[in-house]
């Protein structure tokens, strides 16, 4: 059974990704990062493909996230969604 963070996070996800509104470079890397903790935790995939800039940034943002749990990732994601894209 799920818990309630899991449904909330779900829920701001599915905002997140069918939203119209226009997301500033920042906001979206933050969504990435807080996404990426929340779904791998600190087991870092560099790709190989990190040569191209957007991605080294987006990288660069969930490394810098290390250390972080699942929940407070979750957490921090779900409330940036709800200040931004509500």
């Amino acid at each position: 059974m799920e818990s309630d963070l899991d449904i909330a996070f779900k829920e701001a996800f599915e905002i997140a990704t069918n939203t119209k509104q226009k997301i500033a470079p920042d906001v979206l890397l933050r969504l990435y990062a807080y996404y990426k903790q929340a779904t791998k935790g600190d087991n870092f995939l560099n790709s190989s493909d990190n040569d191209d800039l957007r991605n080294a940034f987006k990288f660069n943002a969930w490394v810098q996230l290390k250390g972080m749990s699942v929940e407070e990732a979750k957490k921090n994601y779900i409330k940036l969604v709800n200040t931004t894209l509500k």
